[in-house]
Protein backbone atom coordinates (compact mmCIF):
# COMPACT_ATOMS: atom_id res chain seq x y z
CA UNK A 1 0.00 0.00 0.00
CA UNK A 2 1.46 3.35 -1.04
CA UNK A 3 2.11 5.85 1.72
CA UNK A 4 0.22 9.12 1.59
CA UNK A 5 2.46 12.14 0.99
CA UNK A 6 3.25 14.14 4.09
CA UNK A 7 1.48 17.48 4.50
CA UNK A 8 4.76 19.38 4.25
CA UNK A 9 5.65 17.54 1.03
CA UNK A 10 2.30 18.52 -0.48
CA UNK A 11 2.84 22.14 0.58
CA UNK A 12 6.34 22.17 -0.92
CA UNK A 13 5.04 20.76 -4.21
CA UNK A 14 2.36 23.46 -4.42
CA UNK A 15 4.89 26.17 -3.61
CA UNK A 16 7.20 24.94 -6.37
CA UNK A 17 4.35 24.89 -8.90
CA UNK A 18 3.24 28.41 -7.99
CA UNK A 19 6.81 29.68 -8.15
CA UNK A 20 7.42 27.94 -11.49
CA UNK A 21 4.33 29.58 -12.96
CA UNK A 22 5.61 33.04 -12.01
CA UNK A 23 9.23 32.42 -13.04
CA UNK A 24 8.47 30.82 -16.41
CA UNK A 25 5.83 33.44 -17.28
CA UNK A 26 8.41 36.19 -16.71
CA UNK A 27 11.63 34.54 -17.87
CA UNK A 28 10.58 31.94 -20.42
CA UNK A 29 11.46 28.28 -20.61
CA UNK A 30 15.19 28.96 -20.12
CA UNK A 31 14.67 30.44 -16.65
CA UNK A 32 16.73 28.42 -14.19
CA UNK A 33 15.23 25.82 -11.88
CA UNK A 34 17.39 27.35 -9.17
CA UNK A 35 15.36 30.55 -9.57
CA UNK A 36 12.17 28.52 -9.16
CA UNK A 37 13.52 26.88 -6.00
CA UNK A 38 14.58 30.23 -4.53
CA UNK A 39 11.17 31.77 -5.21
CA UNK A 40 9.46 28.74 -3.66
CA UNK A 41 11.72 28.89 -0.60
CA UNK A 42 12.93 25.30 -1.00
CA UNK A 43 16.24 23.67 -1.80
CA UNK A 44 17.03 22.53 -5.33
CA UNK A 45 17.08 18.94 -4.06
CA UNK A 46 13.48 19.29 -2.90
CA UNK A 47 12.48 20.55 -6.34
CA UNK A 48 14.15 17.60 -8.08
CA UNK A 49 12.53 15.10 -5.71
CA UNK A 50 9.13 16.28 -6.91
CA UNK A 51 10.09 17.00 -10.53
CA UNK A 52 13.15 15.06 -11.75
CA UNK A 53 13.25 16.89 -15.12
CA UNK A 54 12.43 20.35 -16.43
CA UNK A 55 9.80 18.80 -18.72
CA UNK A 56 8.12 17.09 -15.76
CA UNK A 57 7.84 20.44 -13.99
CA UNK A 58 6.43 22.13 -17.10
CA UNK A 59 3.82 19.43 -17.54
CA UNK A 60 2.79 19.61 -13.87
CA UNK A 61 2.41 23.41 -14.06
CA UNK A 62 0.34 23.06 -17.23
CA UNK A 63 -1.97 20.42 -15.72
CA UNK A 64 -2.43 22.51 -12.59
CA UNK A 65 -3.39 25.57 -14.63
CA UNK A 66 -5.95 23.60 -16.64
CA UNK A 67 -7.37 22.12 -13.44
CA UNK A 68 -7.72 25.57 -11.87
CA UNK A 69 -9.49 26.95 -14.94
CA UNK A 70 -11.98 24.10 -14.72
CA UNK A 71 -12.59 24.86 -11.06
CA UNK A 72 -12.98 28.56 -11.83
CA UNK A 73 -15.66 27.80 -14.42
CA UNK A 74 -17.59 25.78 -11.84
CA UNK A 75 -17.41 28.66 -9.36
CA UNK A 76 -18.47 31.23 -11.96
CA UNK A 77 -21.60 29.28 -12.91
CA UNK A 78 -23.27 30.76 -9.83
CA UNK A 79 -22.50 34.35 -10.90
CA UNK A 80 -25.62 36.49 -11.36
CA UNK A 81 -24.53 37.82 -14.76
CA UNK A 82 -23.75 34.98 -17.21
CA UNK A 83 -21.93 37.27 -19.66
CA UNK A 84 -19.72 38.65 -16.90
CA UNK A 85 -18.94 35.08 -15.80
CA UNK A 86 -17.90 34.15 -19.34
CA UNK A 87 -15.82 37.32 -19.67
CA UNK A 88 -14.00 36.70 -16.38
CA UNK A 89 -13.14 33.12 -17.36
CA UNK A 90 -11.75 34.21 -20.71
CA UNK A 91 -9.66 36.90 -19.02
CA UNK A 92 -8.22 34.32 -16.63
CA UNK A 93 -7.07 32.33 -19.64
CA UNK A 94 -4.79 35.18 -20.69
CA UNK A 95 -2.61 34.51 -17.64
CA UNK A 96 -2.70 30.78 -18.43
CA UNK A 97 -1.49 31.43 -21.99
CA UNK A 98 1.27 33.70 -20.64
CA UNK A 99 2.55 30.80 -18.55
CA UNK A 100 2.20 28.43 -21.50
CA UNK A 101 4.10 30.80 -23.81
CA UNK A 102 6.91 30.99 -21.27
CA UNK A 103 7.23 27.20 -21.32
CA UNK A 104 6.43 26.75 -25.01
CA UNK A 105 9.54 24.89 -26.22
CA UNK A 106 9.72 22.20 -23.57
CA UNK A 107 5.96 22.04 -23.17
CA UNK A 108 5.60 21.35 -26.89
CA UNK A 109 7.81 18.29 -26.45
CA UNK A 110 5.75 17.12 -23.48
CA UNK A 111 2.49 17.55 -25.38
CA UNK A 112 3.82 15.77 -28.47
CA UNK A 113 4.96 12.81 -26.38
CA UNK A 114 1.67 12.57 -24.48
CA UNK A 115 -1.60 12.39 -26.39
CA UNK A 116 -3.26 12.01 -22.98
CA UNK A 117 -2.05 15.47 -21.95
CA UNK A 118 -3.47 17.00 -25.14
CA UNK A 119 -6.80 15.23 -24.65
CA UNK A 120 -6.89 16.20 -20.96
CA UNK A 121 -6.38 19.92 -21.59
CA UNK A 122 -8.71 20.15 -24.60
CA UNK A 123 -11.50 18.25 -22.87
CA UNK A 124 -11.25 20.22 -19.63
CA UNK A 125 -11.10 23.66 -21.25
CA UNK A 126 -13.85 22.93 -23.80
CA UNK A 127 -16.21 21.68 -21.09
CA UNK A 128 -15.39 24.63 -18.83
CA UNK A 129 -16.07 27.36 -21.37
CA UNK A 130 -18.97 25.37 -22.84
CA UNK A 131 -20.86 25.38 -19.54
CA UNK A 132 -20.49 29.16 -19.21
CA UNK A 133 -21.37 29.73 -22.86
CA UNK A 134 -24.51 27.55 -22.64
CA UNK A 135 -25.69 29.51 -19.62
CA UNK A 136 -25.22 32.85 -21.39
CA UNK A 137 -27.00 31.58 -24.53
CA UNK A 138 -29.89 30.20 -22.47
CA UNK A 139 -30.27 33.60 -20.82
CA UNK A 140 -30.63 35.17 -24.26
CA UNK A 141 -27.48 37.25 -23.73
CA UNK A 142 -25.08 35.64 -26.22
CA UNK A 143 -25.75 34.57 -29.81
CA UNK A 144 -26.37 30.84 -30.24
CA UNK A 145 -24.21 30.22 -33.33
CA UNK A 146 -20.90 30.26 -31.44
CA UNK A 147 -19.23 27.09 -30.11
CA UNK A 148 -16.83 26.52 -27.19
CA UNK A 149 -14.13 25.64 -29.74
CA UNK A 150 -14.73 28.98 -31.51
CA UNK A 151 -14.14 30.86 -28.26
CA UNK A 152 -10.93 28.99 -27.50
CA UNK A 153 -9.58 29.50 -31.03
CA UNK A 154 -10.31 33.23 -30.87
CA UNK A 155 -8.67 33.50 -27.45
CA UNK A 156 -5.51 31.65 -28.50
CA UNK A 157 -5.31 33.65 -31.71
CA UNK A 158 -5.44 36.96 -29.84
CA UNK A 159 -2.77 35.84 -27.36
CA UNK A 160 -0.31 34.49 -29.92
CA UNK A 161 -0.59 37.48 -32.25
CA UNK A 162 0.77 39.73 -29.47
CA UNK A 163 4.38 39.33 -28.33
CA UNK A 164 5.35 42.86 -27.36
CA UNK A 165 5.75 43.93 -23.70
CA UNK A 166 2.34 44.61 -22.18
CA UNK A 167 0.58 42.24 -24.61
CA UNK A 168 -1.70 40.86 -21.89
CA UNK A 169 -3.37 44.24 -21.35
CA UNK A 170 -4.03 44.57 -25.08
CA UNK A 171 -5.52 41.08 -25.25
CA UNK A 172 -7.84 41.71 -22.29
CA UNK A 173 -9.11 44.84 -24.06
CA UNK A 174 -9.67 42.89 -27.28
CA UNK A 175 -11.45 40.15 -25.34
CA UNK A 176 -13.91 42.72 -24.00
CA UNK A 177 -14.59 43.93 -27.55
CA UNK A 178 -14.97 40.32 -28.73
CA UNK A 179 -17.44 39.37 -25.98
CA UNK A 180 -19.45 42.55 -26.54
CA UNK A 181 -19.67 41.60 -30.21
CA UNK A 182 -21.21 38.25 -29.29
CA UNK A 183 -24.02 39.79 -27.28
CA UNK A 184 -27.59 39.60 -28.57
CA UNK A 185 -28.61 43.16 -29.38
CA UNK A 186 -32.06 44.57 -28.96
CA UNK A 187 -33.30 47.20 -31.41
CA UNK A 188 -32.79 49.88 -28.76
CA UNK A 189 -29.21 48.86 -28.02
CA UNK A 190 -28.38 48.66 -31.73
CA UNK A 191 -29.72 52.18 -32.20
CA UNK A 192 -27.62 53.38 -29.26
CA UNK A 193 -24.50 51.77 -30.77
CA UNK A 194 -25.14 53.42 -34.14
CA UNK A 195 -25.53 56.82 -32.50
CA UNK A 196 -22.38 56.32 -30.41
CA UNK A 197 -20.42 55.20 -33.46
CA UNK A 198 -21.65 58.18 -35.50
CA UNK A 199 -20.73 60.60 -32.72
CA UNK A 200 -17.26 59.08 -32.52
CA UNK A 201 -16.76 59.49 -36.26
CA UNK A 202 -17.93 63.11 -36.13
CA UNK A 203 -15.57 63.83 -33.26
CA UNK A 204 -12.65 62.48 -35.30
CA UNK A 205 -13.65 64.67 -38.25
CA UNK A 206 -13.78 67.77 -36.06
CA UNK A 207 -10.24 67.31 -34.72
CA UNK A 208 -7.86 69.90 -36.23
CA UNK A 209 -5.11 68.43 -38.41
CA UNK A 210 -1.79 67.85 -36.70
CA UNK A 211 1.06 70.24 -37.43
CA UNK A 212 3.26 69.08 -40.23
CA UNK A 213 0.50 67.28 -42.16
CA UNK A 214 -0.44 68.16 -45.72
CA UNK A 215 -3.60 69.98 -44.57
CA UNK A 216 -1.62 72.36 -42.40
CA UNK A 217 0.64 73.49 -45.22
CA UNK A 218 -0.19 76.56 -47.25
Amino acid sequence: MARKPRADAIRNRERVLEAAKAVFSAGGSEASLEAVARRAGVGIGTLYRHFPTREALFEAVYRREVQQLGELAEALKSEADPVDALRRWLRSNVEFVATKKGMSAALALAVQSSSELTAFSFDRLTKAVGALLDRAVAAGEIRADISPEDLLRALVGMCYLHDQPGWQKSVVRLLDVFVDGLRVRTDASQQTMRVTRREAMETRKEKPPRRGTRNSRK
